[in-house]
């Protein structure tokens, strides 16, 4: 039975959407099936790891590694620099894993250029006002900085045309169970299924 290729999948959504919990909750439940870990220049948040969360650099660390074209995309956020190794992310997709990119529009609209066959997905907050109830809750930030993010929610969520797949993450549950269709369904087309039930097709049409 040979070994199919995985796929690289971009998640976006706006900053309070719910993307790492239903990310999390969807690598409960599929296997080969990985996060990629982006290079950042922002600090750690408590509880974050290096090499877990991110991997935490100085901007000069991170301007070396542009230079080397060692990113798939880079992009600043709020100030910060976020980038995704190519080589790490090629590896992983050769050994049959499927990897997704949690990155900002920006960051995907580089990755389409290089990988136009990336499966990509928006994930949407039911409205303004539970997103910023739940900025709120998160208890991290002054009222400015919310209402900064607010407006760049407002700007990325414009960006919603760009994208194969559209998620509103109002019921967890129903928005974990949509999201884990798409991956599903992706394994289960043509060409995916040609390479991991090679053996079997063959013994069936013999």
């Amino acid at each position: 039975m040979s070994q199919p290729k995985g796929r690289l999948y971009i998640l976006s959504a706006p900053s309070g959407a719910g993307k790492t919990s239903l990310v999390a909750a969807l690598l409960e439940k599929l296997p080969k099936l990985e996060v990629s870990v982006s290079h950042t220049t922002r600090a750690p948040r408590p509880g974050e790891e290096d090499g877990v969360n991110y991997h935490f650099v100085s901007k000069a660390e991170f301007q070396k590694l542009v230079d080397e074209g060692a990113f798939f995309e880079s992009a600043e956020v709020f100030g910060n620099y976020y980038g995704t190794s190519q080589q790490a992310v090629a590896q992983r997709m050769a050994a049959g894993v499927d990897v997704i990119l949690e990155i900002d529009w920006q960051g995907a609209q580089q990755v389409r250029r290089k990988m136009p066959e990336a499966i990509s997905v928006f994930i949407l907050p039911p409205s303004q006002e539970a997103l910023r109830e739940r900025l709120n809750n998160r208890g991290q930030d002054s009222e400015a900085i919310i209402e900064g993010r607010m407006q760049q929610a407002i700007s990325e969520m414009s960006h919603y045309p760009e994208y194969d797949y559209l998620l509103v993450n109002d019921d967890f549950q129903q928005a974990l169970n949509e999201l884990q269709a798409i991956f599903i369904t992706q394994r289960l087309t043509l060409d995916s299924q040609q390479q991991s039930q090679a053996g079997l097709l063959e013994n069936l049409l013999k």
